[in-house]
Parts: structure tokens; sequence; C-alpha cells
């Protein structure tokens, strides 16, 4: 009782059960909870694809699963397993149709007990919608982190034949760990990461062993305890901006909240400040919504539009897309009046 009697103060508005977040339109079952049975006795079997993997390498796990959704976390896990990463699959803790994120038990030789993994699902990627707008001036990366420079590969990507597919797929998963490991580094608050695979991260569980974490959304503040968080969001922002990051999809909804402690999460969308000329639109939509969440919690007396401009403008950012000057006509007075408004605007 004591883990629940420490969330009283949040006021959880959603009690959802989490099986019911998971998109399983192409699974033939439903999820089902995981019983408490020991872990012998309980473990998920599941025959390898590969006849070269030994019994002890077959990653069989605790978390009563469906079928598909069984072999999709083997494939996407069990080199983690192998690897000394993790020796048990939990539950459930989130599922959506971008990723799952299940409850792992960590092996004695990772960095914390308990490793939060997410899942993710290709389809997702495959048919994001306007992912143009976030891929640009981001340089497509494949599993290893290495930049993807064969002409092969990058022709493949530019006509999304089902290899250039899968390589996209794997280039927001490795740009999303990456965003996560420079944000944690700066002193961020988002989740520490250890490990990514060609369908997965491990990172840093929030929680404890009876709830994960609840996001923003879901609980109630004091107003006091708002404008405390309120003003920590703000300093995670600016923090991003210093690390020329724009997380591309900020609200409460992605945002994780314990015992007044928050974690920023999912990243696969971020973009540059400097390489991308949505990024003012993208980046004043972000702290909008920010905005209006605390403003609905008892924050008031901010502008979300002139607090924007001053963060944007702080780190010497315009609002405008740039233009080389070298495609203005000096002798052409509209060129002339329009490259000095912009000059006044930068000095302001």
């Amino acid at each position: 009782m004591d883990h629940f009697n420490k969330l009283l103060p949040m006021k959880i508005k959603t009690t959802n059960n989490l099986n019911d977040w998971i998109n399983d339109e192409d699974w033939e079952d439903h999820l089902s909870p995981r019983r408490e049975k020991s872990a012998k006795s309980s473990k998920s079997t599941i025959e390898p694809k590969d006849a070269t993997i030994s019994p002890e390498e077959v990653f069989n796990f605790s978390y009563k699963a469906s079928r598909h959704e069984r072999q999709w976390i083997v494939d996407s896990l069990q080199r983690f397993y192998q690897q000394h990463w993790i020796d048990d699959v939990l539950r459930l803790l989130k599922g959506g149709k971008e990723a799952s994120v299940y409850l792992c038990l960590g092996n004695p030789t990772a960095p914390t007990t308990t490793i939060a993994a997410k899942v993710y699902r290709p389809r997702k990627f495959r048919n994001l919608k306007n992912d143009w707008i976030y891929r640009e001036g981001r340089a497509n990366r494949d599993a290893n982190g290495n930049i993807i420079t064969d002409d092969g590969l990058l022709y493949a990507i530019r006509k999304k034949t089902d290899l250039g597919r899968q390589l996209l797929h794997s280039a927001w998963i490795e740009h999303e760990y990456q965003i996560l490991q420079t944000l944690h580094q700066s002193g961020a608050d988002v989740p520490a990461v250890f490990a990514r695979g060609d369908n997965a991260i491990l990172m840093e569980y929030f929680g404890d062993g009876v709830l994960p974490a609840p996001t923003l959304s879901e609980i109630d503040l004091d107003p006091p305890e708002a404008r405390l968080l309120f003003e920590r969001v703000l300093f995670n922002i600016e923090t991003m901006l210093t690390q020329n990051v724009i997380h591309g999809d900020l609200s409460a909804y992605n945002i994780l909240y314990w015992d007044g402690d928050i974690r920023l999460i999912d990243f696969p969308q971020a973009i540059s400040p400097h390489e991308n000329h949505n990024a003012w639109a993208i980046f004043s939509r972000d702290v909008n919504r920010i905005c209006e969440y605390f403003s609905a919690q008892g924050v008031s007396g901010w502008d979300a539009r002139r607090l924007a401009t001053d963060l944007w403008r702080k780190h010497h950012l315009a609002t405008k897309p740039t233009l080389d000057p070298h495609f203005l006509d000096a002798e052409n007075p509209e060129d002339r009046q329009w490259w000095e408004s912009e000059q006044n605007e930068t000095s302001e």
C-alpha cells in the first residue's frame, strides 16, 4: 500500500487498462496480464528461428504475450538477452501504434535491476505522415550509428524501396538513441539509454515495482508544484536548444512524472533549429502546448508566443528562414529594405 499512498497527491485521472493501449489489429490474440507464477513455471517458450542458437541462448520470458507479440518481442530483444543486458521481460508498461514499452529484469551486470525496453513497430515509421518535415537536414544513420554514404543505399531511401524503408526505420531509432544520449549527458531530464538494436532501445525505467510513472496528462498538480514543474520543463526546453535539439512533439503526453521529478520522452521526430526550415513553427508549437497544459494547472502570467520568441532569440535564432544575401539585388529597393529589416530584427 505504500506504493499507492505515494501516488495519492498526483490525483491520477485515468485508470485505463495497459493492455487496452496496445494496437493489436494485426495480432490474433488480445494481450493478457502477467500471471503471478514462479519464474520457472511462467516462462513463455518460443522456438528460435536460427538453428545455430543454443538452448541456453533461447529467450524465454515471464510476460504472457500473444503468439504474434511474443515473436515480435523475441525478434527485437533476444540480442539484448544474449548480450546479458536483460534476463526477463516482466510486463507491458505502455502499448501504442508507434512503439510498446516493456519492463525488463536487468542482468546482474546491467546498470540497473529494472530496464525499460522500447520496442518499435516498423509500420509506424514506414507510414509516418509528413516525415519529410522532420527528416529535413538530418543525416541518415545505420543501426551502428554511422552516417549512410553509399549511393545505392541513399537511392533506396529516396525511392522508398523495401530496403530503403528498413533503412529509414533504423535511422529513426538511431536518431532517437543519439538524441537521448546527448541530452542526458547535458543534464536534461530524459531517460538514460543503455543500448540499442535494430528495433529497440534499452533505457532507464521510471517508476517503482508496482506502477510506471504516469504522464503529466494523466495527473492533476497542486498550483505550487505546477509552477515548479513548469519552470523545470522550460529549463529542459532551453537545455535542448543549447544542444541544437527541438523535441518536435512536446506536450503533457510526452512528459513522465514521478514523486516530483520528470522525464521527457519520445524523441524520434526531434529536429535541429539550424537545419530545418520549419524549426521555428515546430518549436513555438511545443512551447504553446506546454503553456496550455500548465495554464490549466493554475500557472498564469505567461504568453506562449512571447515566451517562445524570447527563448528563440536568446539563442540567436531567426523566426523566419534566412536567405543568402547573394540572392538579393543590391539595386532593388525591396530587396534592400528586406535585408535592412532582417538586420534590425537580428540586432534587437
